[in-house]
């Protein structure tokens, strides 16, 4: 299950997202689920109306049966505490009568219609309220909490609990999304997150397949019910695994500078007391650095029936990386192609094919490639300031991939 995605009405977003080309993709890749995006945007909901079906399990179908879980997410900026806070959370509903008593009410607040991914000017605590209000079965998510523009934990706009964020509301809050740029064992590192259910979603803002379930939860259900969700969110039980997006990959691990082509682990930031070599203002502090401040366990601590995880990269991006070609390029799409006609979808051949058999379908090179990843051997320079992170598929390429700083006069000695 990927339960959050973004329609083309969201910004940023590939004006080809519709409902059919999610679930093509979705079929390809593995996805078993997926979230419908933006349902709080009128014309994205009038779309979900259209194409999907509901059958009293809180799932919707297509006519082909492709499953989807009724999802959008909510921007909120507002003062706390005299700092300004930028949150987004997840919202996943039951069913389209309450989704429309969610729309009812957000409209009081401000607008639906500009965004798939509306702004108010509420607090957290006001948000979950209004929520449980309309109804109980309406699960609230904090989104990508360690991305340092707008999460809960982030550097620039968060706060350094879940409690000094939603307070007396927190009863409500059972998951957290790890986001791309952390992974379940940086936030086992927080004593404090162990009671949460760690899920990982694309936030993918595109149909293709190396963006949707590039995260995704791997849940064992009797029954694929909205409830049966929810209670796997909020106990535990028949969570399997999630797949994760190398945190390294993510565009806020490390800290840095995009725009001065600076890039440092936490370590080396706080020996230049985070400001920037180069242009002498504050780094964007990443997740890494982040995790480190808030943590009260060493790197590798692994709690008592934490959920496991597996780190992997789209076959898309392994296919490019060998071949030396754009991940939408026709030579890609043709090894892709050909892999998954053989094997069914993304997930057997990054997961289960044998390599025998995957050799007699493609290059050499690119199945030495898939083994790798999935035995997670695979290096990455890491993301930074919004930049994502560089996969190394040979050593000739891991120096054309690293930054390159600016010329500045003492750059060496803090390296």
């Amino acid at each position: 299950m990927d339960a959050h995605i973004h329609s083309r009405f969201s910004r940023a977003t590939s004006k080809e997202l519709t409902i059919p080309n999610l679930e093509k993709y979705a079929r390809i890749k593995g996805l078993n689920i997926l979230g419908t995006g933006d349902f709080t945007h009128p014309l994205w909901l009038d779309e979900l109306r259209q194409n999907l079906t509901e059958d009293g399990t809180g799932i919707l179908k297509t006519k082909t049966g492709f499953c989807f879980i009724l999802q959008s997410e909510i921007s909120l900026i507002y003062t706390q505490n005299k700092k300004t806070r930028k949150i987004h959370n997840i919202i996943l509903a039951p069913s389209i009568e309450i989704v429309e008593q969610i729309n009812a009410e957000l409209l009081k607040w401000g607008r639906l219609d500009y965004d798939g991914r509306p702004i108010f000017g509420k607090n957290c605590i006001e948000f979950v309220e209004l929520m449980k209000k309309i109804s109980d079965d309406i699960e609230i998510i904090p989104a990508h909490v360690w991305t340092p523009w707008f999460s809960i934990f982030g550097s620039k706009s968060g706060f350094d609990s879940v409690e000094e964020c939603f307070q007396d509301q927190t009863k409500h809050i059972h998951a957290l999304e790890t986001g791309l740029s952390s992974d379940p064992a940086m936030n086992w590192r927080l004593s404090k997150l162990d009671k949460y259910a760690l899920i990982s979603n694309s936030d993918s803002h595109s149909h293709w397949p190396w963006r949707i379930g590039r995260e995704c939860n791997i849940f064992e259900l009797k029954k694929l019910t909205y409830n049966e969700i929810i209670n796997v969110l909020k106990t535990k039980q028949n969570f399997v695994e999630t797949i994760e997006f190398w945190p390294h990959e993510g565009k806020y691990h490390y800290d840095g500078h995009r725009n001065c082509n600076i890039v440092m682990n936490p370590k080396q930031a706080i020996k230049n007391k985070n400001i920037c070599p180069v242009c002498g203002r504050p780094l964007t502090i990443g997740v890494l650095h982040r995790v480190e401040e808030l943590a009260d366990r060493e790197d590798g601590f692994k709690p008592k029936g934490a959920v496991p995880f597996r780190n992997l990269i789209p076959l898309s991006e392994l296919i490019a990386g060998v071949l030396q070609s754009g991940v939408s390029s026709q030579k890609v799409w043709a090894e892709y192609n050909k892999l998954i006609k053989e094997f069914g979808n993304e997930f057997n051949v990054l997961l289960d094919a044998e390599k025998e058999e995957l050799t007699k379908i493609t290059y050499e090179k690119i199945v030495d490639v898939i083994i790798k990843n999935r035995k997670q051997k695979i290096e990455v320079i890491p993301g930074y300031d919004g930049v994502y992170g560089k996969p190394i598929f040979n050593e000739s390429q891991k120096q054309k991939l690293e930054p390159k700083p600016h010329p500045q006069k003492g750059l060496k000695d803090f390296f």
